[in-house]
């Protein structure tokens, strides 16, 4: 909880920085508390959609939660984004995620 705390003093200082909103999330999911971690990605999608980071992460959790239709279009637009973004590595993780889904 102190790095959450540490964190969100970040963020009030810098509350557009999306890293620090993903930061957030992975130290919530890592603490177990999933549906703040779910809550923290969600936001960070909306708000800022080209944080690449965001997708394979927030698809794991879609799985997790039993919900596969939204872990498959939340792959696919993360495929998108690192595509047009020119970032193969993290295009290639979304499209191995998916397939790791559908088939």
């Amino acid at each position: 909880m102190e790095r959450i705390k540490l964190l969100e003093t970040y963020l009030s200082e810098s509350p557009q920085d999306p890293f620090l909103h993903f930061a957030i999330a992975k130290e919530w999911e890592g603490t177990g508390d999933l549906e703040k971690a779910l809550e923290k990605y969600e936001y960070l999608q909306n708000t800022h959609p080209e944080y690449v980071g965001t997708y394979y992460h927030l698809g794991k959790l879609y799985e997790q939660f039993d919900r596969n239709a939204d872990a498959i279009k939340c792959y696919e637009a993360g495929i998108k984004i690192a595509t047009a973004a020119k970032d193969s590595h993290s295009a290639g993780e979304l499209r191995g995620a998916l397939d790791e889904l559908i088939y």
